[in-house]
């Protein structure tokens, strides 16, 4: 009878302490002060969270600052406002117009039931060239990737000329400049690891994951001394950074070094009629904005400062200097098309790779046919395709395997929609399928997309490799055709489409001949240096 009443007393300690059926973390204590979040069908999302301070007035181009602490408990129920850019960007994504420099907030979607589930953690960095994108977009909704049991967070980081203007008096103020924008991910990674565990999740099982100039980022993290131990696993989606530093007109080839980042900064805030730092940070943020013209333009990039980014990453990974984790990386069958020139003849295109890719200029023109000029239409179209996003998924695969322990998974999405291109799936149409938000809107448009069987298949597929991948650092799992790690000596990749399976990887002609082009460039700088 005795052992009965102990029994039953242990039964209802465990009662009073678990949680109860259908519990949910619905407030949490994090850096700063208490927010509370919104539930819905066993998802709670916490929105607008800021992890540092509004980086405005002095704090313009400066490393982002401690948080500000608020009192009683802040309803998070809204996103913040993008950081500065276009407001086109804002009609194209269908999100909020809201834009302003205080923008550093992130979002937290959590299934977990107690903060002891330590669940797998996902950030997510938007792309947008480093001139726009926020965390706002209705496909980066986290919902559904946390219904398959990961804590999903996306962080915000300032763009453009508020993200990474470079100038030698900032340089001297901090040592370093050009690189906020980074910044501001590494902070949120940081934020990351001190709160995420509120939310159900573990610090120590975190996946960063981006795309375009998000996945760029992501590769840029993993080559970051400032971001080690802040992720256990990285995935790209058509992004990387391992071309060598630009310092003409070479094509393909985008970083910048500190020297030539400070020039092009300093002259930018002469063009603004600012005579030093003071007068440079007085200024409003909407006149800075509009100085740098609509969409993509703008010039402004990440640098290789020597700080954030060390230098070039290829020379990084070759002598063993990366955050090594496991990585899945990718690109999609038409990057190219949503970046076309128009009015590309054959004699244009050839001019155009002699001009920009100097004693590499008859390798790649002997890889991309142009015989007509719609060969050399759609060639411009896939040589853009190799430079930006092929060929540097490809050397981070083939570096990874070589250089890591963590192992390599690369994909090839091909998948097509009545949306799509003739000739492929376009740059970013794979987001929703990760993300499983199908049936939203035509970028730009109020025109819903019609949802297919098939869609929806491809949708639970990719998303199941993209959780497994954050749980367990291999997307491979029970029921899923079997995606083999990628290998100098085994280079198939994960194709996505009507037979998703795994094949050799593809365009390797053309990525080969890009790769003689980034090594001769890579030689020519090494030479320039002793010289």
């Amino acid at each position: 009878m005795k052992d009965l009443f102990t029994c039953l007393a242990l039964t209802a300690v465990c009662l009073a302490f678990a949680p109860p059926a259908g519990a949910e973390i619905r407030e949490a204590d994090v850096t700063g002060g208490r927010v509370a979040g919104v539930p819905s069908g066993g998802i709670v999302s916490f929105k607008g969270i800021p992890f540092a301070a509004p980086p405005v007035r002095s704090l313009r181009w400066k490393a982002p600052q401690a948080v500000e602490p608020w009192s009683g408990v802040k309803q998070a129920n809204a996103y913040g406002a993008s950081c500065m850019q276009d407001a086109n960007f804002a009609r194209i994504f269908n999100t909020p117009a809201g834009i302003s420099e205080d923008c550093l907030y992130l979002n937290v979607w959590t299934p977990a039931k107690a903060p002891a589930d330590k669940l797998p953690v996902m950030v997510w960095i938007y792309g947008g060239g480093f001139v726009g994108g926020m965390t706002s977009v209705p496909d980066y909704d986290g919902t559904h990737l946390a219904e398959k049991g990961v804590v999903l967070v996306s962080v915000a980081y300032r763009l453009g000329v508020f993200g990474f203007l470079a100038d030698p008096a900032l340089s001297r103020e901090a040592k370093t400049s050009g690189n906020y924008g980074l910044e501001d991910m590494i902070a949120g990674l940081q934020w990351v690891k001190a709160n995420i565990a509120k939310f159900g999740g573990d610090p120590s099982r975190v996946t960063i994951f981006g795309e375009s100039a998000g996945g760029i980022a992501v590769s840029m993290l993993t080559a970051s001394p400032a971001a080690k131990g802040l992720f256990q696993g990285a995935i790209s989606e058509s992004g990387g950074n391992f071309g060598p530093a630009r310092v003409g007109n070479e094509g393909g080839v985008n970083m910048v070094t500190l020297k030539s980042a400070e020039a092009s900064g300093h002259a930018f805030l002469a063009k603004l009629g600012a005579s030093d730092l003071k007068a440079a940070r007085a200024l409003d943020a909407e006149k800075i904005q509009s100085a740098l013209g609509p969409g993509l333009q703008g010039g402004f990039w990440p640098v290789f400062d020597g700080n954030i980014l060390p230098g070039d990453q290829y020379e990084l990974y070759q002598s063993g200097r990366f955050n090594d984790t496991p990585v899945l990386i990718g690109t999609n069958s038409d990057e190219g098309a949503l970046f076309a020139q128009p009015g590309i003849t054959k004699a244009k295109f050839e001019a155009q790779i002699r001009e920009g890719y100097g004693k590499g200029a008859d390798a790649i023109l002997a890889a991309y046919p142009h015989s007509t000029d719609a060969e050399a239409a759609q060639s411009a179209m896939d040589v853009f395709r190799e430079t930006a996003f092929a060929w540097p998924t490809w050397a981070w695969a083939t570096l990874q395997s070589q250089k890591g322990h963590g192992k390599a998974y690369v994909y090839y999405f091909d998948h097509r929609t009545p949306q799509s291109p003739p000739k492929g799936a376009t740059h970013a149409s794979e987001i929703v399928f990760v993300f499983h938000n199908l049936g939203g809107t035509v970028l730009g448009t109020n025109v819903k997309i019609q949802v297919r069987p098939e869609d929806t298949a491809m949708a639970d597929l990719m998303s199941t490799y993209w959780t497994n991948f954050a749980k367990t650092a291999d997307p491979n799992g029970k029921g899923l055709p079997a995606w083999p790690a990628f290998t100098s000596g085994d280079q198939r990749v994960m194709f996505f489409d009507t037979h998703s399976s795994a094949r050799p990887a593809p365009n390797m002609t053309q990525i080969k001949a890009v790769d003689g082009y980034y090594a001769w460039r890579r030689a020519e700088a090494k030479a320039q240096k002793t010289n």
